[in-house]
């Protein structure tokens, strides 16, 4: 009887080895199908491939999903400086392993005290403004701070590490860096300008070696003591001399008050997904306007034969149009109602828009209500989905290419010119009032896939996102061709251009309906994503900017 037991539970035992061996052959299999392209546990997209790479060993280190992306901004404000750092602020849309997303919000805020005629300043037509008067409250460190409170896995030091260790002992220029250090050399930004040349005063290039020593030392102190060295301790008082020496207005008041707002993602149906945008004051609601009047007309591959493609394209430059006719309305909730704004993310109100769009011709700029107002540009984003489902999607900035052109020399931190962001919005400005924004971290998750989703260049932001996603999820491309494909944007002016590679029958159709057609020196747009659909994952850095994405 015993034997007999034995034998039962020898069996048993054999069972389950096999069946454990046939889950794991599997599972093996499962992940080599992978494409080689792709990675089967945990990707990052960020501005550069340097940048993409810390994240990623930050992640198979066993960090988070926001510890990947705390150190790929890091890294970046080092590698593309002239697009982000210490000296602005940033959006996180923040998707935990059990499908919950957070938006963490520290976009610059107007400080205490500011220039009573600043609005008057403004200009009248888009351009690249300096100055302290333009510097806003900046919140970078602090947004890092409470995501990483909620979500890091890792210590806070670690991820300044990398960082740290590029600064201090200097790297090659990038290329994209290169190109825009001539932006510096101006009169009236000398510090600035030292900070970017060598010890004979010529402006460094790409492949000169740079160091930031000052800003390394600034990174090493908050990494060591915390956030707060930033908004109370020694860094705060030397950033806020140099920007009164300046001319700024900013105070230790303003640091030390400042505060990070963390509230639950908006949620949009869209298809098979549902999306998660960040509220006002970022750009989300527009993103999901124009999205919910485009899904109303069924797109698909075949929408891109013959006439059918112009009339995609008109119609969706068509709710670019109406866009921006709404643009007036995102502002801070704290100083205006978001009963509007949320009913610009209904189906009904989309459905209102089509029935104004019409198929055969354009329209004068107040059919669409528009107000006069400047378009911008600048940021950088990162995409990370990581091993447990988690996933960021993170737009950072300091608003134009090196913000207001003002550095502190004593912390080597560039300062934002976010408060320009309110020209031509608004009337009047309030302390603590953040500007309206075009960014829109997104993140979109249905039942088998996730998409990380974001874009750089201002007011181009929801340019670059609309056509990845049109492109992607509609047309029926690859995530690659869906961001590389050329993009039409529609300026504050309701002028049409079309990036170079534009379908040229296309153009000239829409300008045969009546659109007013223009050329655009610079596309900013940049948009970075991460994707996984069948257990696998595409990262796709954008080309524009020459970045390349990580993973493992």
């Amino acid at each position: 009887m015993a034997r007999s037991k034995a034998r039962v539970y020898t069996c048993c035992a054999l069972m389950l080895l096999c069946v454990v061996a046939v889950i794991v052959c599997i599972a093996v299999l499962v992940r080599r199908k992978c494409p080689g392209d792709t990675f089967s546990s945990a990707a990052v997209a960020a501005d550069s491939g340097r940048c993409s790479q810390i994240a990623r060993d930050i992640l198979q280190k066993g960090g988070s999903a926001v510890d990947g992306a705390i150190a790929a901004l890091l890294c970046t404000s080092v590698i593309n400086p002239q697009s982000m750092g210490l000296g602005g602020g940033s959006i996180f849309t923040v998707m935990d392993s059990s499908g919950k997303v957070k938006i963490i919000n520290s976009r610059e805020t107007v400080p205490g005290k500011f220039k009573s005629d600043l609005l008057k300043s403004c200009p009248k037509t888009f351009q690249f403004v300096s100055g302290s008067q333009w510097i806003g409250v900046p919140g970078e460190i602090q947004g890092y701070e409470v995501a990483h409170k909620l979500y890091g896995k890792l210590k806070w030091a670690t991820l300044f590490e990398p960082t740290i260790k590029l600064a201090r002992g200097g790297f090659p220029v990038p290329q994209v860096q290169g190109r825009y250090i001539p932006f510096t050399d101006s009169n009236m930004t000398q510090p600035l300008r030292k900070l970017f040349s060598d010890k004979n005063g010529n402006l460094l290039k790409a492949g000169d070696i740079i160091k930031f020593e000052k800003l390394a030392d600034t990174l090493e102190t908050i990494a060591k003591h915390g956030p707060g060295a930033f908004y109370t301790g020694r860094i705060a008082e030397d950033l806020i001399r140099d920007i009164q020496e300046a001319g700024g207005t900013l105070t230790a008041q303003d640091l030390a008050s400042y505060n990070v707002t963390v509230t639950d993602a908006w949620a949009v149906p869209l298809g098979e997904y549902q999306m998660y945008i960040p509220p006002p004051p970022a750009g989300g609601i527009i993103l999901s306007f124009i999205l919910n009047v485009m899904k109303g007309y069924n797109l698909n591959p075949a929408s891109l034969v013959g006439e059918q493609k112009t009339l995609a394209y008109h119609r969706l430059v068509e709710a670019f149009k109406f866009a921006n006719g709404l643009k007036k309305h995102i502002r801070d909730p704290r100083f205006s109602s978001e009963e509007m704004a949320r009913k610009f993310t209904e189906d009904s109100f989309a459905k209102h828009i089509q029935s104004l769009i019409s198929s055969d011709r354009t329209h004068d700029p107040q059919y669409y209500n528009i107000t006069p107002y400047l378009d911008s540009m600048g940021t950088t984003h990162v995409s990370v989905l990581a091993e447990d489902g988690s996933a960021v999607s993170v737009t950072s900035t300091i608003n134009h290419i090196f913000g207001s052109k003002v550095v502190s020399p004593r912390t080597g931190v560039i300062l934002n010119n976010q408060l320009y962001d309110f020209c031509g919005r608004v009337d009047k400005i309030f302390p603590g009032e953040q500007p309206p924004s075009s960014m829109a971290p997104a993140v979109l998750k249905s039942q088998s896939k996730t998409l990380v989703i974001g874009s750089t260049g201002g007011s181009m932001i929801t340019t670059g996102i609309i056509s990845a996603l049109v492109n992607h999820l509609w047309f029926g491309k690859s995530l690659k061709e869906a961001i590389a494909a050329p993009v039409v944007f529609v300026d504050s002016q309701n002028a049409v251009k079309f990036e170079p590679g534009f379908d040229k029958n296309v153009i000239e159709a829409l300008k045969a309906l009546g659109h007013k057609h223009e050329s655009a020196k610079y596309f900013f747009n940049v948009v970075n994503a991460v994707e996984k659909k069948d257990g696998c994952i595409c990262a796709v850095s954008d080309a524009r900017k020459l970045g390349e994405a990580a993973g493992y």
